[in-house]
């Protein structure tokens, strides 16, 4: 099996990509890279198993309702009272709130953080993965899923503190990471995944698509999957970093 990973910015600076395989005889990260277009993305698309991108893959329908309202004049398109709580509802998708209530913190915003520039060339991305025949569900049933590097890091147990704006957290990270899965070689890109944290990222996300890939995340409830398929939902493991070995002869455990 072959994941990929994205950490995906508003450009192509600040956009990373990992590329993973997985066997029988070892898991090894077999391409890293920096400055990566869409172009790229696509073309590692199309050779992988699954590929995580972190970053949102749609907007929360209250908050499209409330634009398409707001643009048409209609009159009551500040909600019932204009009121914060009314306002969260146009901030949060459904998958933020489960994210939160599995991860202990909020994912960024897609309708009022910075990461609105990066969702709307996601949106772009996953229409050009389209076009190119990959498998796209917003929900994540399809070969492309949307991860969150730092949560899936939480959930198998890392101390994710500063580790995006501190080199030596992310080595404190890496030596966590190589000590709980050693069966991973990630040597010959170990600079790379300190000096940039969108390298880091990218890795992570690598490993959330296997996850994903494998089944092991929480995934939609019926009644939401309708819902997910257009806001996206983010595909959080629930089991251990372990649970990704694959199966070898002499380890009956993936």
């Amino acid at each position: 099996m072959l994941t990929a990973g994205v950490d995906l910015a508003a450009e192509r600076t600040g956009t990373a990509l990992a590329i993973i395989e997985w066997s029988a005889s070892g898991v090894q990260l077999r391409e890293l890279y920096l400055g990566v277009d869409d172009a790229r993305i696509v073309e590692v698309a199309v050779d992988v198993d699954k590929i995580g991108i972190d970053c949102a893959f749609g907007w929360p329908d209250e908050f499209v309702r409330f634009v398409n309202d707001h643009a048409a004049g209609v009159r009551d398109a500040a909600g019932p009272d204009g009121g914060m709580a009314w306002r969260r509802t146009l901030a949060y998708r459904a998958t933020d709130r489960d994210v939160r209530e599995r991860s202990g913190r909020w994912p960024l915003s897609v309708s009022t953080d910075r990461l609105g520039l990066t969702a709307m060339r996601c949106a772009g991305l996953l229409g050009r993965l389209a076009d190119a025949g990959i498998p796209v569900d917003r929900a994540g049933t399809g070969a492309v899923v949307e991860v969150y590097p730092g949560a899936s890091l939480r959930v198998w147990g890392f101390d994710t503190r500063r580790y995006r704006t501190d080199p030596e957290c992310r080595k404190r990270l890496l030596r966590d990471l190589e000590m709980a899965a050693p069966w991973v070689d990630l040597a010959a890109f170990a600079e790379p995944m300190i000096t940039s944290a969108d390298a880091f990222d990218a890795v992570v996300a690598a490993l959330a698509a296997r996850s994903a890939a494998l089944g092991l995340y929480a995934q939609p409830p019926p009644e939401l999957l309708d819902r997910a398929r257009r806001e996206g939902w983010i595909a959080l493991p629930n089991a251990g970093l372990s649970d990704l070995r694959p199966v070898s002869l002499t380890d009956s455990r993936r």
